[in-house]
């Protein structure tokens, strides 16, 4: 979850809106990789969710990162909820998962050592107080209840929001986990194309990095249930965003969009005001009940942005947002992915080639089959195992276009990160399919012993 927006002056023409995301136009030169990813934690002698507090706890932790490590504390209301260092920050999310969001590195090599040091800092941090941390897509045997809440203005008031327009969205912030990266664009036109092959392909990776077969103990029946969760959530904010593919899409279409989601809140002096459901439209006019006669600013703009979720999602950069969290090989996989897609021309150029002539309805439908079905999903005679193979293969081809080394030149390319990905396509099985063999075999239908296996 996002941390509350800094530094914007008033918002005096409808146009400073879109011009704010056309700010984040860059020469090729400076595009970076900015890899998040989120885990679990649990004690390990009960297998409870940590708490807030306590000797074993989701604060310890922080606290231990802080003090061992040197990341400065980030505070609301005089409790630790994050920390930052070095243009990264690890902040909690509501129902106490951890993640990293990661500094804006230029190679998958960088990302990676940089997730490595990070899982490396809380192991050690972790091991001391009896605590343990697991990538998944969703919590594998916790009931809401377990879940406590983190102390965040943001999440009290997204929490009782969520079950008036959803069914799952207070699921989806205590029991989900997911890996996406943050790419960058060069201009408006490829924002486009890159937003255009993001939304399509993004069932490709939710497929590839399926991980959350099971749900409070037992088996869900989907490969993926925190993309189910996600389509229960909120229409208003999340799915497929069909408009991106419509003639003259650009940044201001992108506005009109963002003005039609009904806002969380609004941050002032340290404080997240109830502006639930209310119109930034109004907003905009000085006509927001929650603040009247007040007009927004620039970070009031980029904190609602932060409420927006589908699939890909637009800011100052393009947010992949399709795949389950997992273990370490696929928090480098999924920049390794998106990257060897998109920084490529070539690749880029290949990648629409293969989705330009796709319906929405095509792309939804596959959206819905790639959470149940995983690579066995089927469309319109088009087979998600092949059409993961052929991405795939796009998707090397752009890493080794790009050809950035890695240790000191000993290695010429980023296209070894793609490996647990061409293992999931020559088998045919993701994650999933494996956590329900050994569900099936080796466990005896005991979920628990997942924490044992595929812990960090």
């Amino acid at each position: 979850m996002s941390i509350p927006q800094t530094g914007g002056g008033p918002i005096e023409r409808h146009e400073q809106m879109a011009e704010y995301l056309a700010e984040g136009c860059k020469p090729k030169e400076d595009w970076r990789i900015g890899t998040e990813h989120e885990k679990f934690g649990y004690c390990k002698d009960s297998l409870k969710p940590l708490p807030y507090e306590g000797a074993r706890s989701i604060e310890a932790v922080l606290e231990g990162l802080r003090d061992r490590y040197g990341w400065a504390p980030v505070t609301e209301g005089g409790k630790l909820i994050g920390l930052t260092k070095d243009d990264a920050n690890v902040s909690l999310e509501p129902g106490g998962a951890l993640e990293l969001s990661g500094a804006p590195l230029e190679t998958i090599h960088q990302t990676c050592d940089e997730v490595n040091i990070h899982l490396r800092e809380v192991k050690d941090i972790a091991d001391e107080i009896g605590v343990g941390f697991i990538g998944l897509g969703a919590a594998p045997i916790w009931q809401h209840d377990e879940m406590p809440l983190m102390p965040k203005g943001r999440y009290k008031l997204m929490d009782s929001y969520m079950q008036k327009v959803g069914t799952a969205g207070q699921t989806m912030m205590r029991r989900t986990c997911t890996v996406q990266v943050n790419l960058d664009f060069g201009s408006e036109a490829d924002m486009v194309q890159k937003m255009r092959v993001a939304i399509a392909l993004q069932p490709v990776a939710t497929a590839l990095f399926a991980n959350s077969p099971f749900f409070e103990g037992k088996p869900n029946g989907m490969k993926s249930y925190r993309s189910w969760v996600w389509r229960h959530l909120d229409d208003a904010r999340t799915g497929m965003v069909p408009f991106v593919f419509d003639e003259g899409f650009g940044f201001e279409r992108w506005v009109e969009y963002a003005l039609d989601v009904p806002m969380y809140f609004v941050y002032r002096d340290g404080k997240y005001i109830d502006a639930l459901g209310q119109s930034f439209r109004d907003f905009l006019k000085g006509q927001l009940p929650a603040l009247p006669g007040e007009y927004p600013t620039l970070s009031d703009w980029a904190d609602h942005l932060t409420t927006l979720f589908p699939e890909a999602r637009l800011k100052k950069f393009i947010e992949m947002r399709g795949a389950d969290g997992g273990p370490w090989r696929r928090l480098c996989a999924l920049p390794a992915f998106w990257v060897g897609l998109t920084y490529d021309q070539g690749a880029l150029d290949a990648a629409w080639d293969l989705v330009k002539g796709w319906t929405p309805a095509q792309r939804e439908a596959m959206r819905v089959a790639a959470a149940d079905q995983g690579l066995q999903a089927s469309i319109d005679g088009l087979k998600m195992h092949d059409l993961a193979r052929e991405v795939l293969s796009i998707a090397e081809a752009g890493l080794k276009a790009r050809a950035r080394p890695g240790a000191g030149g000993l290695i010429p390319d980023e296209t070894h990160f793609l490996n647990a990905l061409h293992e999931s396509v020559d088998s045919g099985k993701v994650l999933s399919d494996e956590l329900m063999e050994q569900y099936a075999g080796p466990w005896g239908g005991d979920v628990t012993r997942i924490f044992g296996d595929y812990s960090y």
